[in-house]
């Protein structure tokens, strides 16, 4: 058991007349902690508290002839606090000076507001994107190289009196390619290209927007000649004072400030404003007249050469499959945007890679597809009693769209579910020429709502009126919208070829708070309202006298499809084709469409 160390009374009388055990052999005196370290005889080692100065102990060690050493570690105790003063204040100064730092920062941030946020490319920098990238849209190509042989070889055109053109919009729906070109003008035209948004442009203080486009402009003049790209014009360039309370908004003043940079006074030689909208009636008519924006280059959706040459230009950096044809996917592909062939190809390299192959096939890009168009795949249909009602569902399109001659070709129809509570659906090919001409006959739109209503008709013909389902809410939705159009705006109904509807709404103030008033009475609208359940109902008649005395057809077609799962649309129309002959060569009377 460990013994406690004497109080200081005993260690005194160890020092003078300590024995055995107790006798002390040396002392060693702190003067910093204030306390004496004992050995004993015996090698014990005990630390006393001692009074500071202590002379008492001093004389009786002496007395005694006991070794004392004295220990002076102040100087440690010195240097340790000195040390530990100094971090502080090294401490204390870096805060300070970070905090310095950062209101400068804030400072140079606050004074910066008014700075262009635009980005350069130098001519020497390396752009990846060249017109030989862009393809589908060659008209627009044409036009864009014009501006670039203007800025490389001006003499050419100011030869003849002709001036560079001041500003190029470029229009278009999303996803055909208007920032593509402009990234290929960097590419091409060897001179500055500056390059922003137009929501860049405006901030939370007054007054910032305007002071960016000056700025802009005043660096696009430093390094003239040069292009200046702003994408989504609409953000800043929307008419003015369509506000609510006035029209002196920030960016209002943003949008003047870019009109006088234009075309004001100051002279911007040089300097080619090119800009990128998928809205151009809510651009202001200053900012679109001569002068500012001299060209207006449309940028559409690609037709099918054009789809199959953005095809190849994709297809450049993926193993495609030999048995793949770029002319057929071109085909099954109308309405597509360049983004959205972009989209389809990766899509089909994700789902090549997630089944561990090493090119992509038809299977692939055909998945890849239907996951653009209809979703993602669910579990499959367990339920025989649904499985076979959706089946006589979608028969009903399908069969309607391979007897009716104006309606669009199948591509295929299908029981496998999509993500979003659609059980199965029956995809279809819109006419290539259609699309291309832009005109649309009547007779392919009644045929558009007579399809549309074929599921309805099936459930009708093989169920009965009580037994219909809301599995036709989408198809109703199409056929109202395909029949208001027809008697508001295309004038196929009774009411006679008059536009009684426009095709646009509110941009300014938003649909969903305030309505405009329709420019026809009620009475018309009532007339309007008859007009389009009558086309509704005569196609409902239609579609249902098409597929009654087809029953028997329809029930082998809905055994194949639930046993398959899915009929492409040639092996359809093959089927249905045959069993016509069928019935002719049996002497049935004919159906027509």
């Amino acid at each position: 058991m460990r013994t406690p160390p004497p109080s200081y009374s005993q260690l005194l009388q160890q020092i003078r007349h300590g024995e055995g055990p107790n006798r002390i052999k040396d002392l060693e005196l702190s003067m910093a902690q204030r306390q004496v370290t004992v050995t004993y005889s015996d090698g014990r080692r005990v630390q006393v508290p001692v009074f500071s100065n202590d002379q008492v102990l001093l004389r009786t060690a002496q007395e005694a002839r006991i070794p004392l050493s004295v220990r002076d570690d102040r100087q440690d105790e010195a240097t340790a606090s000195l040390v530990a003063n100094g971090l502080l204040l090294l401490l204390l100064f870096g805060g300070l000076a970070l905090l310095i730092r950062r209101s400068a920062q804030v400072a140079n941030r606050a004074m910066g507001f008014g700075r262009s946020q635009a980005r350069m490319v130098q001519p020497e920098a390396a752009v990846p994107v060249r017109f030989e990238d862009v393809a589908g849209i060659n008209e627009a190509k044409e036009e864009l190289q014009e501006v670039v042989t203007f800025l490389k070889e001006p003499e050419r055109f100011t030869a003849v009196g002709a001036k560079i053109p001041k500003g190029v919009l470029l229009v278009g729906p999303p996803g055909t390619g208007k920032t593509l070109l402009a990234k290929a003008i960097a590419g091409e035209a060897g001179v500055p290209f500056f390059s922003m948004a137009a929501s860049e442009f405006v901030e939370l203080f007054v007054g910032v927007g305007a002071s960016r486009v000056r700025d802009l402009f005043r660096r696009a003049k430093e390094k003239a000649p040069c292009i200046v790209f702003i994408d989504e014009i609409d953000a800043v360039g929307r008419q003015r004072g369509a506000g609510i309370g006035g029209g002196n908004d920030e960016r209002e003043q943003t949008l003047n400030q870019l009109l006088t940079e234009m075309d004001g006074f100051a002279e911007n030689s040089g300097v080619i404003l090119l800009a990128a909208t998928n809205r151009p009636d809510v651009l202001d008519a200053a900012l679109m007249r001569p002068g500012r924006f001299d060209r207006r280059i449309h940028v559409d959706l690609p037709d099918r050469k054009g789809r199959e040459a953005i095809l190849a230009v994709h297809a450049r950096s993926r193993p495609l499959d030999a048995a793949v044809s770029l002319g057929d996917w071109a085909s099954r592909t109308p309405g597509f945007s360049g983004a959205d062939l972009s989209n389809l190809l990766n899509e089909a390299a994700i789902l090549t890679a997630r089944r561990e192959r090493a090119t992509i096939d038809d299977q692939a890009l055909t998945d890849a597809l239907e996951r653009i168009t209809m979703g993602l795949s669910a579990a499959p249909l367990q339920d025989s009693a649904k499985k076979r009602l959706i089946a006589y569902h979608e028969i009903g399109h399908a069969l309607l769209t391979t007897l009716l001659p104006a309606a669009d070709r199948l591509d295929k129809v299908t029981l496998l579910p999509r993500a979003g509570g659609v059980g199965g659906f029956a995809r279809t090919m819109p006419d290539e020429d259609v699309l291309d001409s832009g005109l649309i006959s009547k007779a392919y739109l009644c045929a558009r709502m007579v399809v549309a209503m074929g599921g309805r008709a099936a459930e009708l013909v093989v169920f009965g009126p009580s037994e219909v389902t809301q599995g036709a809410q989408g198809d109703l939705e199409l056929v109202s919208r395909i029949g208001r159009e027809m008697v508001t705006r295309y004038g196929f109904s009774s009411l006679g070829p008059v536009a009684l509807e426009a095709d646009g709404a509110e941009v300014f103030l938003g649909r969903d708070w305030l309505r405009s008033e329709p420019h026809y009475s009620r009475e018309t609208g009532n007339r309007i309202d008859a007009q389009v359940q009558q086309l509704a109902r005569q196609a409902l008649d239609q579609a249902v006298a098409l597929l009654q005395p087809r029953r028997a057809l329809m029930d082998e077609l809905v055994t194949l499809l639930i046993e398959t799962e899915t009929i492409e649309g040639p092996a359809f129309s093959a089927i249905v084709e045959r069993r016509e002959a069928q019935e002719l060569t049996a002497g049935a009377p004919a159906i027509t469409a």
